[in-house]
């Protein structure tokens, strides 16, 4: 099969969808890639690099399309790039869909088959492929949250693990999963005060045992969330549902409760945010206040540390990228049915039902998918 890996071109995104190492394995199974001028150079990867582990480099995004027949990236694909889809390709990557109608037409539009790395699962019904992502956003979501809480930043002033005689800042998380998990590891480290929210008592027995009582766990209810959110220096938001738009948990009403200078984060602004006044940001112009609250909502946090997040997403998404392309994708969607959790568009028609719902449109199952 031919790869192609163009530059990311989403604002400050310097992750590439392969590095020369994964390059090499597909190379060393015989398969062909190419790789637009500069994909890597922003986290240290060179021409010569790609060149060495056996890529073609091509002079820009369009030759990539043009040669490849499955096509690797990290970020959904904005119009320019859904404008070089055609019905031959794989689009494998994040696409994040349920919350972009805009990108929902224009991957229907093309007729490409899509496979989106969030919605795939694994044996256990985990997110294997967002899941690195979302370790780097809940790590990330701390720090962040400190930076903003500075009052030349619009924050109180306040800082997370105070100092002897200070109380420390109070975080609440609202998800216990990957991204709340090492959020509230970060945060405890830095000796904030930290409470967890979730809808599973499961989940929340394991997070007291895991983190020895260090952190607090509540069930979340609206009116304990309020309660909480009301109290709250940062409220970070990782709340996830495969597929389909977050649920909005933060009110503008609750928001006016809040204490000025008080800190959202939204992990979950890909899949369109969990606080109802949450709009997508970008690194260059990360925060807005609503309120006196200081909203932090970069849709693609992870590209901060760039290098760190390309080389985790690799060892995520290799394997299933070898599989497609060993076996062509139809096959291997019908022989794994973890890997057809991905499939997202095919035929011009979405075929995810989560994804379909939240899009309006019906889940139409390509014809040549089995079971």
């Amino acid at each position: 099969m031919r790869i192609g890996v163009p530059r990311e071109i989403k604002v400050r995104e310097y992750r590439v969808g392969l590095t020369p190492n994964s390059v090499a394995e597909f190379v060393r199974h015989g398969h062909e890639v190419v790789v637009e001028t500069d994909a890597g150079e922003g986290i240290g990867f060179s021409n010569d690099d790609y060149i060495a582990a056996g890529a073609s480099i091509m002079p820009d995004a369009a030759a990539v399309f043009d040669a490849a027949e499955m096509i690797v990236k990290v970020k959904e694909p904005q119009p320019s790039e859904t404008a070089m889809l055609k019905p031959h390709h794989t689009l494998y990557t994040y696409l994040h869909l349920a919350a972009d109608p805009v990108q929902a037409e224009g991957l229907r539009k093309s007729g490409c088959l899509s496979i989106a790395y969030e919605t795939v699962t694994d044996r256990e019904g985990r997110l294997p492929l967002l899941t690195p992502m979302s370790q780097v956003a809940g790590r990330m979501s701390v720090s962040v949250a400190a930076h903003c809480l500075m009052k030349a930043q619009g924050g109180r002033g306040t800082m997370l693990g105070g100092v002897p005689g200070v109380l420390p800042a109070k975080v609440v998380i609202i998800g216990g999963g990957v991204a709340g998990t090492h959020a509230a590891e970060m945060a405890i480290g830095a000796r904030a005060d930290v409470t967890v929210f979730d809808r599973s008592n499961r989940r929340l027995a394991e997070l007291d045992e895991q983190f020895s009582g260090a952190v607090k766990t509540a069930y979340s209810t609206q009116a304990a969330l309020q309660d909480a959110v009301r109290e709250a220096d940062v409220v970070i938001g990782a709340v996830l549902i495969p597929g389909a738009a977050a649920p909005k948990l933060v009110t503008r009403e609750m928001l006016k409760e809040m204490k000025d200078g008080a800190v959202l984060v939204d992990i979950a602004i890909d899949q369109g945010g969990c606080f109802e006044t949450s709009r997508a940001t970008t690194h260059d112009d990360p925060t807005y206040i609503i309120d006196g609250v200081v909203h932090y909502c970069v849709a693609n946090m992870p590209g901060a540390y760039a290098r760190t997040s390309t080389l985790a997403l690799n060892n995520a998404t290799l394997p299933l990228g070898l599989e497609i392309a060993n076996k062509g994708t139809k096959r291997a969607i019908n022989e794994n049915a973890y890997l057809r959790e991905g499939l997202t568009t095919a035929d011009g028609e979405v075929c995810h039902q989560l994804v379909a719902d939240d899009l309006g449109l019906p889940c139409v199952k390509p014809g040549w998918l089995e079971g």
